[in-house]
């Protein structure tokens, strides 16, 4: 069984945003960079199944441009066995992703494709979707537990009333939840050998994929500073205050 996980590079999650001066995005400069947390889990699950024997190679790829190859090698450190980049250079959408994405898995032809739940730098979590959509594969989104049996997928998957038990056949797209596992920090011989794994370079022309934006970003704003909150003297004036004023009672 072969695994292909997605990998995005993102701004490091404990990093505090900066809005840019002119409105037109975030300070992407000088700051520092990681892997997309939810993707940190589905490579995580990747080589638990590839150590319990039950995958023969795990292929990490990454959309984006020439320093994503550092999220790749990360992924390779952790366990992956090659790792694909395909540059883009700019911003790319979910869609331009899952179409990238499509060409990589009809290349390799996987039977199992991982990647996180959604991204923490814009929130979108319709890239597994999609691809599902193009591959007209099944998919197990929000996957909190998964087990590999013969030529299918139990999979446990989050959902807003707790948590939904579901079966699909392999090949099969599955998104990663935070509740899956607990990633692995990559040691240090890990990432010596990483640096001798292959990885190969794509040009985004070269798959016939069209990355131009369809959504144009006008303006960033910092969300408004909240107030300062203030102490009540009673019960009586809390309930006055939450209910003439907050208007939420």
């Amino acid at each position: 069984m072969k695994i292909l996980v997605a990998v995005k590079r993102v701004i490091d999650y404990n990093v505090q945003i900066r809005v840019k001066e002119d409105g037109s995005g975030i300070v992407t400069d000088n700051v520092k960079m990681s892997t997309n947390p939810p993707d940190d889990n589905a490579i995580e699950e990747a080589v638990k199944i590839k150590e319990a024997g039950k995958a023969s190679e795990i292929v990490a790829v990454s959309v984006g441009e020439e320093k994503a190859q550092e999220t790749v090698r990360k992924a390779l450190a952790v366990g992956a066995d090659r790792g694909i980049l395909v540059k883009v250079e700019g911003i790319i959408e979910p869609l331009a992703v899952s179409k990238i994405l499509q060409k990589i898995v009809e290349k390799e032809k996987p039977d199992l494709v991982f990647m996180g739940k959604q991204a923490i730098d814009d929130d979108c979590n319709q890239t597994g979707q999609m691809l599902a959509a193009l591959l007209n594969w099944p998919q197990a989104t929000f996957a909190s537990k998964i087990d590999v049996k013969d030529k299918s997928l139990e999979v446990i998957r989050e959902i807003d009333e707790g948590l939904e038990t579901i079966e699909v056949n392999v090949p099969a797209i599955v998104t990663c939840d935070l509740r899956l596992n607990e990633p692995r920090y990559a040691s240090l011989p890990n990432i010596m050998k990483a640096k001798k794994k292959p990885i190969e370079t794509i040009n985004s022309s070269d798959l016939g994929v069209d990355t131009k934006p369809r959504i144009e970003q006008i303006k960033v704003e910092e969300p408004p500073k909240r107030k300062a909150g203030i102490k009540v003297a009673s019960v009586e004036e809390l309930v006055q205050k939450l209910k003439n004023e907050a208007k939420v009672i």
